[in-house]
């Protein structure tokens, strides 16, 4: 039997055991290709490149898809912005965006699918929704009815005034008319008249933001996933969307482990492109060698939250010099450090015992490697 690893599930909110089967099926939220990458999303996909690296240390083979969302507001609104088509534009940024990742050492993803390429898929999906009594058409839309899925609001654990400000926050029009209850959601939606639309029985229009994921995981993994995530922020309502939409339309268990990221802030303000508060990969790849990039996302816990400081690069710009000093074989850090990274992800532990070891001029080279830290 493989090891285990113990990791924190959203859901279950505790560190539970995870122990997936040799072929782990793995979706991860990707980006809107709008912008360039910014540190939280590079910290998101680290977490996830770094789980993916350990599954396959034990023995594991990972099949991770990582969607990229190219039918949603932001993207036609910077289109728009830019007198561009929105496929254009994200073209151009999700190349920059996987430049990125290439440059991080972030492990390929067995898919990257786009959400434009799953409308057939979406359209069928909202059929299996409607015919199993989950979801109405009003006013041009078709909506998920959550007082039809008992269990909506138990992935997240919020409270329903949670949820609504969360909702409302987070681009759930929670006082569109057309709507049974404010917490409902939109999974098909008329365009505006420069927006793509797709014809349907229900009119032409787009599908709602929730439902692409669904759809797509569907699609590339099947029924039921070991392990789903992205950014804590997705927590509500995107992920429990998707977790309601996914088993009304099957009757199964969409995923098994819910694993959350966490967020970055920056002038007291959680980054993000709406505050402008950024920080940009490719602008901090012209300065540092990206394995020092990787190294400032790593030395934090995964799932707590912290705060950009300026002596973040230089720290570790000075920390990967002295691992390139000890670029040698030491097969009882690496059991160490294997240690560490069961433990709920602990790269902070991990990287202070290869330090101690680099320190005492003891050899750290395949410990960095499984870290995606190659010292060679």
């Amino acid at each position: 039997m493989k090891q285990s690893m113990q990791l924190y599930d959203t859901a279950r909110r505790a560190i539970v055991p995870f122990n997936p089967s040799d072929e782990v099926l793995m979706y991860t939220c990707g980006i809107t290709p709008y912008d360039a990458t910014h540190l939280g999303h590079a910290a998101t996909f680290i977490a996830y490149d770094i789980l993916q690296r350990r599954l396959i240390d034990i023995g594991h083979t990972v099949k991770c898809v990582r969607n990229v969302t190219d039918v949603d507001d932001p993207l036609f609104v910077k289109a728009r912005e830019l007198g561009v088509h929105y496929l254009d534009l994200a073209a151009s940024e999700e190349a920059r965006f996987e430049r990125d990742m290439v440059a991080l050492n972030a492990l390929p993803v067995a898919a990257s699918p786009r959400a434009s390429s799953a409308i057939p898929d979406i359209r069928g999906f909202i059929g299996m929704v409607l015919d199993r009594g989950f979801a109405y058409e009003a006013g041009g839309s078709v909506y998920f009815d959550v007082s039809k899925f008992d269990s909506f609001g138990s992935m997240s654990g919020y409270s329903e005034e949670k949820m609504l400000a969360y909702a409302k926050e987070r681009g759930g029009n929670i006082e569109d008319p057309n709507k049974r209850s404010p917490l409902d959601f939109v999974l098909w939606h008329p365009s505006a008249d420069d927006e793509p639309a797709w014809d349907t029985m229900w009119g032409a229009g787009r599908p709602g933001w929730h439902i692409e994921c669904s759809a797509l995981a569907l699609r590339e993994l099947g029924t039921t996933i070991d392990l789903h995530g992205g950014g804590s922020d997705l927590i509500f309502p995107h992920h429990e969307s998707e977790r309601a939409q996914s088993e009304a339309a099957t009757g199964e268990q969409f995923v098994k482990h819910w694993m959350h990221t966490c967020m970055i802030f920056m002038d007291g303000e959680k980054m993000s492109k709406s505050r402008g508060n950024l920080v940009f990969i490719d602008a901090l790849r012209e300065t540092y060698d990206p394995r020092s990039i990787r190294l400032a996302i790593i030395e934090h816990n995964y799932r707590v939250d912290w705060h950009w400081e300026d002596n973040l690069m230089p720290r570790n710009a000075a920390r990967l010099e002295k691992w390139l000093a000890s670029a040698r074989p030491n097969p009882n850090l690496l059991e160490v450090v294997r240690e560490h990274l069961d433990d709920d992800l602990d790269t902070p532990g991990a990287i202070a015992a290869i330090d101690a070891a680099a320190a005492a001029g003891e050899g750290v080279l395949e410990s960095a490697a499984l870290l995606g830290v190659d010292l060679v």
